[in-house]
């Protein structure tokens, strides 16, 4: 790999990184924020999810700029908000306060894993995407090991205000980093005008190709993101009776398994996919059968099978993020010039189901009395089942038959 092609994937994977550690941070501060400011679940469902709606109404406007601009330059200058955003969270002693700040930072972020991967199919061959693009998610993940045990650690030694502080300062630092860094070159200029490139966003959207691969990535996405980023947590506390017999410490370090084996599934899935794809195995169907393996783990964990909790957690977290596979999937499906807007409109999906389902979570959560700090188990598995009935319709219409590869074609560059 050049040193071109390393530094891409380096400054880009820090920003995800970035992002990834803001989209599940409310989860250690959320016995805080409960405490200080009286939140209640659906209250905490609705502002971590706000994160979610930000990051998911930036996506189309991020699409059309990066194809326009390119992933340095606009990658740099919306994380920016995120910065902004995660300081006015600090400095917040109300509700609507610390829903700005979530919605700002969830713009900011918005544009990191949309403009990594315009980053990599811009300076990678397609045939090195499912693998590149792993490592990006694997080095994103690392934010999902950091909010399970050492941010309960270092909410032990700070407030969390002062690490919202700091992240705010890490940010903006973050997003010199990739605009010093990435190459200058990486933009290509297009002649269309904003409103031909917002047509190609529309026609990505409506794409039965698009939908048919999208559809069951974005819902076991939505499901898994959703879980990790707040409701995890919870769903240990009153589901798993090792996380009570050892309390808060036990939860933290079933939340960093998940976030170590989804990086390790990142890069391990990502080259198996490569490696099977080269023996006649598609990576649409590979991808398929891991997101079908993953419904399989939620079931598992939802009837409290009797197996070892590491190991259901660990397979849970390796399995959570094979649905991005379905990136390198869609760009052999698109014309190259329009991968920015394909990849932000699977993103827009992926965050819009993610804001729903974190919110509704909540919201059914709530229709059962908490006992001694805890909801009953019947409320877990009235979520995770019907969210697992939602994959399997889902899942149905991603195997069936349909045409392998769609051709598009447009009288304008888009």
């Amino acid at each position: 790999m050049s040193i071109l092609r390393l530094r891409v994937l380096a400054v880009f994977a820090l920003g995800y990184f970035i992002s990834f550690l803001f989209r599940g941070v409310n989860l250690g501060f959320a016995p805080f924020l409960s405490r200080e400011i009286g939140l209640t679940a659906t209250d905490l469902g609705t502002l971590t999810s706000i994160y979610f709606l930000g990051f998911a109404g930036a996506q189309i406007p991020a699409g059309v700029l990066l194809d326009r601009y390119g992933a340095r330059r606009v990658t740099a200058g919306v994380l920016l908000f995120a910065a902004a955003g995660s300081l006015l969270f600090a400095l917040s002693t109300g509700m609507t306060g610390l829903m700005i700040g979530r919605l700002l930072i969830g713009i900011g972020a918005s544009i990191c894993l949309g403009g990594a991967f315009k980053a990599t199919a811009h300076h990678f061959p397609v045939s090195q995407l499912t693998l590149v693009n792993g490592i990006v998610m694997a080095i994103g993940g690392l934010g999902g090991v950091v909010v399970g045990e050492p941010l309960s650690l270092l909410l032990t030694l700070a407030h969390w205000r002062t690490v919202s502080m700091g992240l705010s300062a890490l940010t903006a630092c973050v997003a010199l980093i990739i605009w010093f860094g990435a190459p200058a070159t990486e933009a290509t200029a297009s002649k269309a005008s904003l409103f031909e490139q917002f047509k190609g966003t529309f026609h990505v959207l409506r794409s039965h190709a698009f939908w048919k691969l999208a559809t069951f990535s974005a819902l076991t996405q939505a499901a898994f993101y959703a879980m990790q980023s707040l409701w995890v947590g919870v769903f240990l506390r009153d589901m798993t009776s090792s996380a009570m017999t050892n309390g808060a410490s036990r939860i933290g370090t079933l939340i960093s398994v998940l976030g170590g084996t989804f990086i390790v599934g990142n890069v391990c899935f990502g080259a198996l996919a490569r490696a099977l794809e080269r023996r006649g195995l598609s990576v649409q169907r590979f991808s398929g059968v891991t997101m079908a393996a993953f419904v399989v783990v939620e079931t598992l964990l939802a009837t409290r099978v009797a197996l070892p909790d590491v190991m259901l957690w660990a397979a849970y977290g390796a399995l959570g993020g094979t649905g991005i596979l379905t990136y390198a999937v869609l760009a052999e499906h698109f014309p190259a010039r329009l991968i920015g807007r394909v990849n932000t409109a699977f993103t827009l999906v992926i965050f819009v189901g993610i804001f729903v389902t974190q919110i509704t979570i909540g919201a059914a959560l709530n229709h059962w009395s908490v006992t001694n700090g805890h909801y009953p188990v019947a409320a877990h598995q009235y979520v995770w089942f019907g969210l697992i009935a939602v994959q399997v319709f889902a899942a149905l219409w991603y195997f069936a038959p349909g045409k392998r590869k769609e051709t598009h074609s447009f009288a304008v560059e888009l």
